[in-house]
């Protein structure tokens, strides 16, 4: 029988290898349980693995592999299930071209399935680039992955966030907003000129974006030298 935090960080873990392909980060899963340090998710990790739920595969980042799930999807002593990280709905297939309409704003296209919203550049999920306000092309985006406000879409460069589903090539849609919250992953203008897809993290007066790829370092900044330009809500894939 597992205590609810196993049973919590188990499903956790579940959950992220069948939507991404990646075992999370020993920080999502510190995040996800609500934890104050990592020797909590080692605990936890260990256990998992002499009771047979999980294996370690050597040799691999990130290698973790859920063997079994138990019985009852109910943990023991109740309480809320783990949060869970973003994680992006991909649409697969091809992507429409990009269709020329006459203002900024998203329209609708015969039929109601899909909005034109404005492909405004390219976004670096590696090392920034500089800020791309080109907005005179636009891409066919599924209605589905859109909410409530202002979207874009960006073509993303790099593999900085490859751990979080994010390939290079693929095509981000972007709420627009200028605030989000810790944990999030979005669109950050570095010094009025560069931009960059990352997971944002706030501590104090100060902002960390985030890689979602161990071979890139956290970048820091005092907050006032980052911008929130939106929030990624999906992406699309061309195969």
């Amino acid at each position: 029988m597992l205590t609810r935090k196993q049973h919590e960080l188990l499903t956790f873990i579940h959950e992220r290898i069948r939507e991404t392909g990646v075992s999370p980060s020993f920080d999502e899963m510190k995040e996800a349980l609500d934890l104050r340090s990592k020797s909590g998710i080692h605990r936890l990790i260990t256990a998992l693995e002499e009771r047979g739920f999980i294996r370690r595969m050597p040799h691999r980042a990130r290698a973790l592999e859920v063997v079994k799930l138990p019985e009852s999807a109910a943990p023991q002593g109740g309480g809320a299930p783990a949060k869970r990280g973003f994680s992006p709905s991909v649409i697969q297939g091809s992507l429409s071209e990009p269709a020329r309409v006459p203002d900024n704003h998203a329209s609708v296209p015969e039929g109601g399935d899909a909005l034109s919203l404005p492909l405004v550049g390219r976004i670096a999920a590696g090392t920034p680039i500089e800020a791309l306000q080109d907005d005179s092309n636009h891409v066919g985006v599924p209605s589905s992955l859109l909410g409530s406000g202002e979207h874009y879409a960006l073509e993303v460069k790099g593999d900085s966030m490859i751990d979080a589903g994010i390939f290079d090539g693929d095509i981000v849609v972007i709420q627009r907003c200028d605030t989000a919250g810790s944990g999030e992953i979005v669109v950050a203008l570095i010094d009025q000129q560069e931009a960059t897809l990352k997971r944002l993290r706030r501590k104090g007066d100060t902002i960390a974006l985030e890689a979602a790829n161990p071979a890139y370092e956290t970048r820091i900044f005092p907050s006032e030298r980052v911008k929130v330009q939106g929030k990624l809500v999906g992406l699309m894939r061309r195969y």
